[in-house]
């Protein structure tokens, strides 16, 4: 069965209304449009060029070959795709990439690179409403210097890290996690070391001059921003999760010895999850320490590539009190951020508050002390509430920021703070309730902040719009239900400003470390 992804009202009307505005003209009207090219825009608040309208992905085939000599990778995507108006122009996202052929349903497409996008004309209009298979062949280099990239070199390969917006650095796509899509992956290596990608290994093949060809298929949509490619000298362990759940860890092979203590605590971690979450939704999952300890080679400690988490290997060295809150919640993104990615990257705090709020749960549960010094949920919500104003002045709410300020701790410890609130005020059971019908509501697909607003809201029986957007989007911190005594410092007070590693990656900010 194929998976779609779908953009609920709130996000259809504001990416249509984008697109249109964004072409020069007025929102949508009835009437079926024109031919013309695809809108190079799906409005996303944050990055308004990311993303493309005209047509929605189903499925992408990355074909992948690693020349371990130049350290190049040579590559086709397949991308198979339904037109959403009469198209005689459309664009993908790209950069940094040597395009060497395109071809729309066989036929040879003109290309231009303009900016970040990669404009096609098919040789025939590709009507509204069909499928079309575009391929695109192409070069890269890992180690290329560009405005922003996934790549990650190691000694011997290459991992990826494409969140939120650099998949398009590895490959041509419909680069916005609204745009999900079913993944097949066939990486094709010299012998010695390991392809590797999302989901479960589907076949290896024997290839002559010395290499071999590894191949997975992802059974769940996927955003691109998830997408994980790594080539390494790594050894892949497996083990067994809760009702049988297959775990792999992919693991470089000279240190698989010392990371086992560290990898040997999923499958508890799965079971905690799971009693508040419900079932794992995906077909298998594990860690992947990239083989590098570079200081320059990334600058998060984890992320969370669908199915298979990257870790620097030297975080996972460390005891279990200092690695398991945060191991919590790189593993709660496979529900909030992987089985439901955010509608739009203002829906940002939906991933990381919920994320957040479990790996702080997990670590006062069994008595570890928090950054702070602080070994309650309650306590570090006091602290992080008198800091509400602050934060709000310097990042702006919880649910509107900026591409500056989109990874501050505003989105993580903010986040936790609004479903903190939330939870005093409709109860522990009913919380969870809301939390488990969001969940199933959008699974494999993407969601707003105002599609959790209404889930609040069903599940609840009470109109939470205003509270929920009060806490979300107002510029003053509300007062907290249940704690009529907590009080919110002024601005301008010697509280520190949310903490961001502006220009780069962020799992820094989260309050977990």
């Amino acid at each position: 069965m194929r998976y779609r992804s779908r953009v609920t009202a709130p996000a259809a009307v504001l990416f249509g209304t984008a697109a249109a505005l964004a072409a020069g003209g007025a929102a949508p009207a009835q009437a079926a449009p024109t031919a013309g090219p695809g809108p190079e825009t799906l409005g996303d608040p944050v990055f308004p060029s990311l993303g493309n309208d005209g047509y929605r992905v189903k499925a992408y085939n990355l074909d992948v070959s690693y020349d371990a000599t130049t350290k190049l990778v040579s590559a086709t995507v397949t991308i198979t795709l339904t037109a959403t108006q009469d198209l005689t122009r459309l664009s993908l996202d790209a950069l940094g990439l040597n395009i060497t052929s395109a071809t729309i349903n066989g036929l040879g497409a003109a290309r231009a690179q303009v900016g970040e996008k990669l404009r096609l004309i098919p040789a025939n209009t590709l009507p509204a409403q069909t499928d079309a298979t575009v391929v695109v062949k192409y070069t890269v280099d890992p180690r290329a210097t560009l405005a922003h990239t996934a790549w990650v070199p190691t000694p011997d390969g290459f991992a990826t890290c494409p969140q939120p917006n650099s998949a398009h650095t590895v490959f041509p796509c419909n680069d916005h996690p609204s745009d999900k899509a079913d993944f097949t992956f066939r990486i094709t290596v010299p012998n010695g070391v390991r392809g590797v990608a999302n989901g479960v290994l589907t076949g290896t093949e024997t290839l002559s001059g010395g290499r071999t060809a590894y191949s997975y298929h992802s059974l769940s949509p996927m955003a691109t921003e998830l997408v994980q490619i790594t080539v390494g000298d790594y050894v892949v362990k497996n083990r067994q999760g809760p009702s049988g759940l297959p775990l792999r860890d992919i693991v470089p092979t000279a240190r698989a010895a010392a990371l086992e203590p560290s990898l040997a605590l999923t499958p508890g971690q799965l079971t905690w999850v799971e009693q508040r979450l419900g079932a794992f939704p995906f077909e298998t999952y594990g860690l992947l320490p990239c083989n590098s300890d570079d200081a320059n080679a990334f600058d998060f400690t984890g992320l969370e590539t669908q199915t298979l988490t990257l870790y620097k290997p030297g975080f996972l060295l460390q005891s279990e009190q200092s690695i398991g809150s945060h191991m919590m919640h790189e593993l709660v993104h496979s529900y909030f951020g992987d089985m439901v990615s955010p509608g739009t990257w203002a829906d940002l705090w939906i991933n990381e508050g919920h994320a957040d709020y479990y790996g702080l749960l997990y670590r006062y549960e069994r008595g570890w002390a928090d950054s702070l010094g602080l070994t309650t949920m309650e306590a570090r919500m006091r602290d992080t509430y008198a800091r509400g104003d602050q934060w709000r002045h310097d990042s702006g709410p919880v649910a509107s920021p900026n591409e500056t300020n989109l990874f501050d701790s505003q989105r993580y410890l903010g986040g936790v703070l609004v479903l903190y609130a939330f939870q005093q005020l409709v109860g522990a059971s009913t919380f969870s309730t809301v939390e488990r019908a969001f969940l199933d509501r959008f699974r494999g697909t993407s969601a707003t902040t105002d599609d959790y607003i209404a889930v609040a809201s069903e599940i609840t029986g009470t109109d939470q719009s205003g509270f929920l957007r009060d806490w979300l989007y107002g510029t003053k911190t509300p007062r907290m239900p249940g704690h009529s005594d907590w009080t919110v410092t002024p601005v301008g007070s010697s509280l520190a400003a949310p903490h961001s590693l502006r220009g780069g990656h962020r799992h820094e900010n989260s309050a977990t470390l």
